[in-house]
């Protein structure tokens, strides 16, 4: 993976944000009081899926890692607190963040309406887009979506996410399988038991990284999508300055750089 790309794409986000997504970076409104709540209690709460490389993930160890794990501990010692993490899902993401259950969610989130409506956004640290992946007999065979949408196309998506809202509005022929966990998802392709994926960019160059010779990113022209990726925070003024501060000096000290990057290998 070269994931100075991404990185290039996530300083190109953060340049182009106010211009191009003003939609979904909306400024805090309401003060909630939440950055102070976070350092009276002394814990920074971050939701996390931990199923999804480089950004948060879980193995068989339940040793938490990844970049945004990393630069949730990294935000809670610069706001003098610990960071606590929670567990979620995709499926339920929004639901618990707007219960309460934790005061940023990170691991990978897309900035969507529907998020965004729910609290604040930091500035994007990843500019990304949808790609397919599937076996490296296949890389150049599945390159339009209308491609992939064929009854004799097996589709497999994880629940919940960007990647099932895609699949379900552009594939209506191809047949779909949910597959519950999205830490074992591409061996589902590469057992041959489904034919294709299509997900995020920086996921697609990972997993055919951790599959050598049997997965590949397919040879698409461009990605299907274009997005940017950023911390779904409470929204309260304070804490959506002290987040957008640290995060540009992270992107711009070449911290986040160096996370995603250990994250890759």
């Amino acid at each position: 993976m070269n994931y100075r790309k991404v990185t290039l794409g996530a300083l190109r986000g953060v340049a182009l944000a106010a211009a191009m997504i003003n939609f979904a970076l909306s400024p805090a409104r309401a003060d909630d009081g939440a950055l102070q709540a976070i350092k009276s209690a002394g814990v920074l709460r971050v939701g996390v899926t931990g199923d999804y490389l480089p950004y948060s993930f879980k193995g068989p160890d339940g040793v938490l890692v990844g970049a945004d794990v990393n630069m949730a501990k990294d935000l809670a010692a610069t706001l003098g607190v610990k960071a606590e993490f929670v567990p979620t899902t995709w499926k339920t993401l929004l639901d618990d963040f707007k219960a309460g259950k934790f005061d940023m969610a990170a691991g990978g989130v897309t900035i969507t309406p529907e998020r965004a409506e729910a609290g604040d956004f930091s500035i994007p640290h990843d500019h990304d887009g949808k790609r397919p992946i599937a076996r490296c007999t296949d890389k150049n065979k599945f390159t339009t979506v209308e491609a992939i949408d064929q009854q004799s196309v097996h589709v497999v998506v994880n629940p919940g996410g960007t990647n099932e809202r895609f699949a379900r509005e552009h594939f209506v022929k191809a047949q779909m399988a949910v597959w519950p966990d999205n830490r074992t998802i591409f061996e589902q392709i590469a057992e041959n038991k489904a034919d294709v994926m299509v997900t995020d960019g920086v996921e697609v160059e990972l997993q055919a990284a951790r599959h050598p010779g049997v997965l590949c990113p397919v040879a698409v022209s461009e990605p299907f999508t274009h997005f940017d990726k950023a911390y779904l925070l409470r929204r309260d003024p304070a804490l959506k300055q002290a987040v957008d501060a640290w995060m540009s000096d992270a992107i711009s000290s070449g911290k986040w750089k160096g996370f995603l990057g250990a994250a890759m290998h």
